[in-house]
């Protein structure tokens, strides 16, 4: 009779969990939030497995409430959709502290990419992000003249007409803000809508 050790036994038993547990984090639905705003809904799929630190700064910020009522400040119809920061009265919100720059992640600045802003400092990005309207390549790490780029963490995958509504509103000069549309754009409500 053939005899399997005890100990091979639980490291066998060990690798069948881990190789569960990735294939159950593998199978798990990616987590998408809904901006809710003034134009109609835009689905935001996020990519936790590419971009974990943004992605749960991204996600504390929709649970907090703190893009309730944010405008989109920053529209070139040739370029982005930037919002996450100001409300209609153009006062910047408090924020968190900035999280670390993750943009050496594999993804791209593609049309319809969630990406964070930040400013000429690479480790600055707090609550503002954009979405590409176009192919912003230039933008990822490998072709970025700063040799950072901007850190894509989620995809457009539902309301991308709301987006494309949006990149083409008509915009004005307010102080420091160059491209602020004419009439406010608001996300009304921003949740997480599945796990």
């Amino acid at each position: 009779m053939f005899a399997i050790p005890v100990s091979a036994l639980r490291l066998t038993r060990a690798a069948l969990l881990v190789a569960l547990s990735w294939f159950w984090m593998a199978a798990a639905p990616a987590q998408t939030v809904r901006l809710s705003t003034n134009l109609g809904d835009i689905d935001v799929e996020l990519q936790a497995d590419k971009a974990p630190v943004t992605v749960a700064n991204f996600t504390a910020y929709v649970k907090a409430g703190f893009f309730d009522g944010v405008i989109f400040h920053r529209v070139i119809e040739t370029f982005m959709v930037q919002t996450g920061g100001y409300t209609a009265d153009l006062r910047q919100k408090t924020t968190r502290k900035p999280i670390a720059l993750e943009s050496d992640n594999g993804l791209s600045n593609v049309r319809g990419s969630v990406a964070m802003a930040r400013t000429t400092d690479p480790q600055s990005a707090t609550s503002q992000f954009f979405i590409n309207v176009v192919d912003n390549p230039f933008l990822d790490k490998a072709n970025a003249r700063d040799g950072h780029g901007y850190a894509v963490f989620g995809r457009v995958v539902a309301g991308m007409e709301v987006v494309d509504q949006i990149k083409a509103a008509p915009t004005r000069s307010s102080g420091m803000f160059a491209n602020l549309p004419v009439q406010p754009i608001t996300i009304v409500k921003a949740r997480v809508i599945n796990p």
